[in-house]
C-alpha cells in the first residue's frame, strides 16, 4: 500500500522553523516524509535531517521520497521521546530545529489492517510500532470496567465512558472482542440512541482513547517536550502540531513553564529563586489551519501548532 499523508500546516511549520541551509533538523514523527521534504528543500549538502518514526513502513517510504535531496539524512526506527539517545548514537549534541506532528498518519488510518479505524473491520491492533507488545485487543479484553472508564473518559473525553466500559466487560464475557466492528457494536449499544444522532461517529472518542493508551502517546509527549527544548541550539525552534486538547495542554504548559519558570511570590520586587527562562514562545495562541487548507484536508480541523525558540 502506498504511504499517503497530507502534511498539516505545512507552510506554517516550514516557515516557523527558520531553517538554516547547513543546520541540523529533526522530524520526530517522520511518517511519509511530507514535512521532512519541506525541510530538505531548504538544506544544502552540509545540512542534516534526522527522521524518526516507530513505523518501518513510514521509514521505508520516506527514504524513497527524500533520496534525491543533497543533504545528509539519518532514518531512525525509534520513538521521538528517545531523542537524546538517538542523538547520542549519532554523535550529535545539539540541533537547530525540530518538528513533531502528533496526528496519526493517513496511511495508518486508511490501512484497515492496522485497526485504527472504526469505519472498516479489522483486528483490534492500533499499534504505531507493530513490534510493541500491547494491542487494543489486549486492553479491551483485560482492563477492568473502572480502568476502561478512566481511559475513555480521560483520553476520549467521552461522556458515556462508564457505560461503554461496563458494556465492553459484559460483551467479552460471552466472546472475546477481536475486531474493530465488534467493538463498534458494543459502543453503539452503550450510547443511548438520542445521543448517537448528534455529533461525530459514536465510536470516535473511544477509539481515540484506546489508541492513546496503546501507544502511551501522552506520557511520551510529556517526556519529549522538555528533552527537545534541552537539545536546541540558541535560536533553534521546536514546532509541535497537536490534534487533541490533552496533547495541546501538555505542550502549552511546558512551553509556559520554560518561558516563565520563576516561582517567586508576585509581591516580591525581584526574582530570588534564580530560575531563568530558556525558551520564548513565538506565538501567544496556537496556529490553526486556514479555510483553504480545511477545504483540501478536513483532517486538519483540530490541528494546533505551537512554536518555541531557545534563548
Amino acid at each position: 500500500m502506498e504511504f499517503k499523508h497530507t502534511s498539516v500546516l505545512f507552510d506554517e511549520c516550514i516557515g516557523n522553523l527558520n531553517i538554516k541551509p547547513d543546520g541540523i533538523y529533526v522530524d520526530g514523527t517522520l511518517g511519509g516524509g511530507g514535512h521532512a521534504s519541506g525541510i530538505c528543500e531548504k538544506l544544502n549538502e552540509k545540512g542534516i535531517l534526522i527522521g524518526i518514526d516507530r513505523d518501518q513502513d513510514a521509514l521505508n517510504a520516506s527514504m524513497e521520497r527524500l533520496k534525491e535531496f543533497p543533504c545528509r539524512k539519518y532514518f531512525v526506527k525509534s520513538n521521538y521521546s528517545n531523542i537524546k539517545a538517538v542523538l547520542e548514537e549519532l554523535g550529535i549534541s545539539k540541533i537547530d530545529g525540530a518538528l513533531l506532528d502528533l496526528g496519526v498518519s493517513s496511511f495508518q488510518l486508511d490501512n484497515f489492517k492496522r485497526g485504527f479505524s472504526y469505519m472498516q473491520d479489522a483486528p483490534l491492533d492500533m499499534r504505531m510500532n507493530a513490534e510493541d507488545s500491547i494491542t487494543a485487543e489486549e486492553i479491551v479484553n483485560t482492563y477492568s470496567a473502572k480502568e476502561l472508564n478512566e481511559i475513555i473518559r480521560k483520553y476520549g473525553e467521552e461522556r458515556w465512558a462508564s457505560r461503554i466500559g461496563e458494556f465492553i466487560v459484559k460483551a467479552r464475557k460471552e466472546k472475546r472482542l477481536e475486531t474493530t466492528f465488534e467493538l463498534v457494536e458494543v459502543i453503539k449499544a452503550a450510547i443511548p440512541a438520542a445521543a448517537r444522532r448528534d455529533g461525530p461517529h459514536p465510536a470516535k472518542r473511544t477509539f481515540q482513547a484506546i489508541r492513546i493508551e496503546v501507544n502511551d502517546e501522552l506520557g511520551q509527549l510529556e517526556r519529549a517536550v522538555d528533552e527537545f527544548c534541552d537539545i536546541l541550539e540558541s535560536g533553534g525552534r521546536l514546532c509541535i502540531i497537536t490534534f487533541h486538547s490533552l496533547e495541546d495542554r501538555i505542550v502549552k504548559d511546558i512551553f509556559n513553564l520554560r518561558a516563565d519558570p520563576c516561582k517567586c511570590p508576585k509581591d516580591l520586587p525581584m526574582c530570588v529563586c534564580g530560575k531563568k527562562a530558556d525558551v520564548k514562545k513565538i506565538s501567544r495562541k496556537p496556529i490553526i489551519a486556514s479555510k483553504e487548507e480545511l477545504e483540501l484536508n478536513p483532517r486538519a480541523r483540530s490541528a494546533k501548532l505551537r512554536v518555541a525558540e531557545k534563548i
